[in-house]
């Protein structure tokens, strides 16, 4: 048994997990650079402030979830609970609004929060994020949405739910609220600690509870798409209209307002059947505040964030073949054949095919298992008088024929196998 565990909430990778992760990360990349965005590298830890302000205070990610301690000099740092805050500073602190109007970018990281860890959640977890800065037109809004199935079409993913609302902005938001407050006066009591809690602080929070009771008790709730200005309206018909130019289906949701205080108009989240209570996949919206109450000017901004953990999990149920097998097994046989082998291997590595040899000295027979083993495409039987010769035998492992070559010409016969 081993002396030390991980921390609880917090997971190796393994080898085979880790190149389902690559294989999304690819994807990911190839499809927002197809769409004009750079990735951002941000860091892991910040000044707790930043997220305070952004998130806001009364969210159960600050109130309960951020990981928080202070540094030697008494400041309070947080480990990221989420992107978009620190991506938004970034974009701010290096005045990236002044070089061009509108700004693209990525990144791909793990955040941290404090939470119960089950299935597709964690302490540790890992995000792809999107963000575009400096854009107000609702065109935006469905373009980076449609990127977000692009990305998941690329997966092969299918049967995901695209949920869309509009919560509003500061100018009808406030009346909404009071009507809700309104609505909600009476039936406090029947609602669970957390919707108690929120009541005041932030009462849109009560309708995307989880709770079946909660559910039950504001199912008759207000909409908040019937106070949208006008503005606001219209920006969120745009969207619909745009999505259905590109046949993208969507169910409008007015109870999904997202959990963090900087959303303003349009709010989405992608969803699965297949991953139980916890279904959420993507998540994001507008956040047209949140640069300016970092400290930048007034800017325009939409985003979203996926989960690694979640999208694994999906793609568990796919056919994959996300293992490259080795090209070429050398068998090695004799200490001179073992030194050519090693040479031979770096040559045809520096030429992009993936080579394997035995650096245990095992017998012919082993080495051809562990050949198999690997699902290596062929394999390059090399001893000491093949290294005489000049001529070795290379295996094909997959119609078992084989044939007698100039074993220092294997790397042009292997691109000639590998073209065809």
């Amino acid at each position: 048994m081993s002396k030390y565990n991980s921390i609880r909430g917090v997971y190796d990778i393994l080898p085979m997990e880790a190149e389902k992760w690559q294989f999304i990360e690819t994807a990911a990349r190839k499809v927002f650079d197809d769409y004009g965005f750079s990735e951002i590298k941000i860091p892991i830890i910040e000044k707790s402030e930043l997220f305070t302000r952004s998130i806001g205070e009364d969210t159960d990610i600050v109130e309960k979830e951020m990981y928080t301690f202070p540094d030697r000099k008494g400041e309070l740092i947080s480990m990221r609970p989420e992107g978009t805050a620190s991506v938004v500073r970034a974009y701010v602190e290096h005045k990236m609004y002044a070089s061009q109007s509108a700004t693209k970018l990525y990144y791909v990281g793990p955040m941290f929060r404090y939470e119960r860890p089950q299935k597709g959640r964690r302490r540790q977890f890992f995000q792809i994020g999107a963000e575009v800065l400096g854009l107000s037109d609702p065109a935006i809004d469905a373009e980076i949405i449609s990127m977000l199935f692009t990305f998941f079409d690329q997966l092969g993913l299918e049967d995901l739910i695209l949920n869309l609302n509009s919560i509003g902005c500061k100018e009808c938001r406030p009346a909404f609220r009071t009507t809700l407050l309104s609505f909600l006066e009476d039936k406090i009591g029947q609602l669970c600690d957390n919707c108690q809690n929120r009541y005041e602080k932030n009462p849109l929070r009560v309708l995307d509870c989880k709770s079946k009771t909660c559910f039950e008790e504001t199912k008759d709730a207000p909409s908040i798409l019937d106070s949208l200005c006008t503005c606001c309206s219209e920006d969120f018909e745009k969207v619909k209209t745009c999505l259905d130019m590109v046949d993208l289906k969507y169910n409008i949701n007015p109870r999904m307002v997202r959990g963090l205080d900087y959303y303003t108009k349009t709010a989405f989240e992608v969803t699965s059947n297949r991953l139980g209570s916890q279904d959420a996949v993507a998540a994001g919206g507008r956040y047209d505040l949140l640069v300016e109450e970092v400290g930048g000017p007034p800017t325009p901004a939409i985003g979203f964030a996926l989960g690694m953990e979640r999208l694994s999990l999906l793609l568990e149920e796919e056919d994959l073949s996300l293992k490259r097998c080795p090209d070429l097994y050398i068998a090695a046989l004799g200490v001179l054949a073992h030194e050519a082998a090693f040479r031979l291997a770096h040559e045809l590595r520096t030429h992009g095919i993936k080579v394997e040899f035995d650096h245990e000295g095992r017998s012919l027979k082993a080495q051809m298992r562990r050949a198999n083993s690997l699902g290596c495409g062929y394999v390059l039987i090399l001893g000491e008088d093949e290294i005489k010769t000049g001529r070795a035998i290379l295996k094909d492992m997959t119609n078992h024929g084989q044939e007698e070559i100039a074993w220092e010409g294997i790397l042009s016969e292997m691109r000639t196998r590998m073209r065809g």
